[in-house]
C-alpha cells in the first residue's frame, strides 16, 4: 500500500474540501474522455481551473498538475496529459486533508 499524503488545510475551508476533491476526481473522468476525443481545449480548460484553485485550497500538487495540463494542451502532447493524469489520480487516492 502506498503512503498517504497529508495536507494541512485552513479550518475555514474544511467543510468544502471533500466536495472540491470529489470535483477533481470527476475531472479525471472528464480528462480521460478528452484524451479519447483529443479535446485539448477541454484539457486546457480543466488544467486552468486546477491551477487556479489548487493552491488556494492548499493542494499544491493539483496546481502543478493543472499547469502541466495547460502546457500539454497547448502543445497537443497526449503523452504529457496521460502522465499528469496518472499523477493526479495517484495523488487523489492518497491525499488526506488535515485541519491545521
Amino acid at each position: 500500500m502506498r503512503e498517504p499524503i497529508p495536507v494541512l488545510i485552513d479550518p475555514d475551508l474544511a467543510g468544502i474540501i471533500p466536495a472540491y476533491l470529489d470535483n477533481r476526481r470527476l475531472d479525471v473522468t472528464r480528462i480521460q474522455a478528452a484524451i479519447a476525443e483529443q479535446d485539448f481545449v477541454l484539457i486546457g480548460h480543466l488544467g486552468h481551473k486546477m491551477k487556479g484553485t489548487g493552491q488556494g485550497y492548499g493542494f499544491l500538487v493539483i496546481t502543478e498538475v493543472g499547469i502541466n495540463f495547460e502546457i500539454a494542451a497547448e502543445e497537443r502532447d497526449l503523452d504529457s496529459v496521460r502522465q499528469n493524469l496518472a499523477l493526479l489520480q495517484d495523488y487523489l487516492e492518497r491525499v488526506q486533508p488535515r485541519v491545521r
